[in-house]
């Protein structure tokens, strides 16, 4: 298991009248932290998609437990159970900075060739810096 965490606090807009945070304002808090965590690998999700492979999210799932507030500190771990192949999923758990879990939730993505506009396997690159990475 891998996993990484990213920090982002919840911004005014983010919330309704109540000071609590739109929930759909989670599934931008999750590609956030994935987008971290590839930068953290070493991988550019931007060149990523200049050559020709593109990581669309297939599915999203959430489980919401208790209220992110306005001015939360939110840590948002996301773990990779297992080495991507065409498909790259993910576990996820959001905390406040009391280390309240506030909610979890599952994505699945696809590595897909964009000049077939099909699924492909892993690139050797993004692999590689799976093995490599090192969990915080």
């Amino acid at each position: 298991m891998k996993y990484h965490e990213t920090r982002i606090r919840v911004r005014y807009g983010e919330t309704d009248q109540m000071a609590v945070v739109y929930h759909g304002n989670y599934a931008s808090y999750l590609e956030e932290a994935r987008t971290k965590w590839l930068r953290d690998m070493g991988v550019s999700y931007k060149k990523m998609e200049e050559s020709g492979i593109a990581l669309p999210v297939t599915q999203m799932s959430f489980k919401f437990k208790k209220s992110a507030l306005y001015d939360d500190v939110l840590r948002i771990k996301t773990i990779s159970k297992k080495t991507p192949s065409v498909r790259l999923e993910f576990d996820y758990e959001i905390y406040n900075q009391q280390n309240v879990l506030l909610a979890t939730a599952t994505t699945e993505l696809v590595f897909i060739n964009t000049e077939r506009n099909r699924p492909t396997k892993a690139p050797n690159y993004f692999l590689e810096a799976f093995d490599n990475y090192k969990s915080e």
